[in-house]
């Protein structure tokens, strides 16, 4: 078989990593009300687990401070 180019390489590991965090009753309850504002908007259900996860990507996507502190730690030394 000959050798083909394709614009796509090998696509990234999306294999979900299970976290397990402990969080104060106060927070758990905001991620609660979070979530019942976030089904009744979209009608649909969207249980804590699932909007966790994008909360984060969007937390860490918003913050600049962290994205130029990023680049030095992958920068080579």
């Amino acid at each position: 078989m000959s050798k083909t180019s394709l614009k796509i390489g090998p696509l990234p590991d999306k294999t979900p990593q299970k976290l397990t965090v402990l969080i104060e009753p106060s927070l758990a309850a905001e991620l609660e009300d979070y979530a019942q504002v976030h089904s009744q908007l979209h009608g649909e259900d969207a249980a804590v687990p699932v909007l966790v996860p994008h909360m984060l990507e969007a937390f860490l996507a918003s913050d600049a401070g962290f994205r130029r502190a990023r680049k030095s730690l992958k920068a080579p030394s």
